[in-house]
């Protein structure tokens, strides 16, 4: 699928967050300033989240109210994918909400076998532009995906 820019990036991910139910799990990957985090705010726009929505680097995880729960997770600062664990970020807890996993590369094997993975790409030369490649792992994530594609 193809983003021409943030509000492309964003309205993609406000797509996911329309039809994203109950113990959705949105995996993001992708290099600094591939739109991780512009993704994010559409799922949370989709979400009805009234919050403002940044990338919690530095706290790895924020937590915004809507339809549903949004967390929101920042792998990038992580050196061990235990820290995670210790850190409850990856908690059962989370399935009476929507989660949203930026640099998910980073916590490989940690996360719930059933979710939809994002890989954002920037191609050159169009600096704007984006490739968003999708790996759906279970029944209702490609059900998800599908329908943010607007596939029938």
């Amino acid at each position: 699928m193809r983003s021409d820019g943030p509000d492309s990036t964003r309205s993609i991910g406000r797509a996911l967050g329309r039809g994203a139910t109950a113990g959705t799990v949105l995996a993001l990957v992708g290099e600094l300033g591939a739109g991780k985090t512009q993704l994010a705010k559409g799922v949370a726009d989709g979400l009805d989240v009234r919050s403002v929505v940044n990338s919690p680097t530095f706290v790895l995880m924020n937590e915004h109210i809507g339809r549903l729960r949004l967390y929101h997770i920042d792998a990038y600062r992580l050196g061990d994918p235990e820290e995670a664990l210790a850190a409850g970020l990856i908690d059962e807890r989370q399935a009476d909400g929507v989660v949203v996993v930026e640099w998910a590369d980073r916590l490989a094997g940690w996360l719930p076998a059933e979710r939809l993975e994002i890989t954002l790409l920037a191609p050159v030369p169009d600096p704007s532009v984006r490739e968003l490649r999708w790996e759906a792992h279970g029944p209702a994530h490609e059900r998800l995906a599908a329908m943010a594609m607007g596939v029938p």
